[in-house]
């Protein structure tokens, strides 16, 4: 797939890097293009290239957002016409909200042409995009959204980079959700100091 990743601290290089690695054609859209890596420079070994936000929208099909929360509304602006393209939403309203919104999706649904918007790498820290694998088996990722355009692709970008399943967490409602789900691993990780080496995984019985 042709995927752009709009945004470059550490989940949007977390990402950028393990899709290009599962043969992914990447692009990372960015304010300033001149500027330094912001995040984790793991990407740099694949020399995914950085251009405009408009540049890397045209140039693909899929769109990632791993922006600042507060960024979400500015961000979707930003895309210009991406009506046949989905978004995948990787931010989370925990410490800071955009504005009129109480969560990103919503804020980005809002503001741009596309209705093919879901949420989707959100509920675990980059180390964990970087690596899913927990004694030899991959952790489960959870997606969220009304779009199943949206909701394939996604899925499927999970398996590429390792997950062992996608989970369905439900349509647009559950957007404030699976934020919330989030601030679970949020929580657990760092203001109970857990740390960020674990992961959710689903167990049936």
């Amino acid at each position: 797939m042709k995927i752009a990743v709009i945004g470059s601290g550490n989940v949007g290089g977390a990402l950028a890097a393990t899709l290009c690695k599962a043969g992914h054609e990447v692009v990372f859209g960015v304010k300033n293009p001149l500027l330094p890596f912001k995040g984790i420079d793991i990407s740099t070994q694949f020399a995914i290239p950085y251009c405009s936000v408009a540049e890397a929208v045209d140039k693909s099909d899929v769109i990632i957002v791993s922006v600042p929360a507060q960024a979400a509304v500015d961000v979707a602006q930003s895309l210009g016409d991406v009506a046949n393209k989905v978004i995948i939403d990787t931010m989370n309203a925990v410490s800071f909200k955009p504005d009129g919104f109480s969560n990103t999706a919503d804020a980005i649904l809002a503001n741009c042409n596309s209705t093919d918007v879901v949420k989707c790498f959100n509920t675990t820290g980059f180390e964990n995009l970087i690596n899913p694998i927990y004694h030899g088996e991959g952790i489960d990722m959870f997606v969220a959204g009304t779009s199943p355009k949206g909701k394939q692709i996604a899925t499927q970008l999970s398996l590429d980079i390792g997950f062992a399943n996608c989970y369905d967490f439900g349509g647009n409602d559950k957007f404030f959700a699976i934020e919330q789900f989030a601030f679970a691993w949020i929580n657990l990780a760092i203001i109970q100091k857990h740390g960020r080496d674990w992961a959710f995984k689903l167990i049936k019985r």
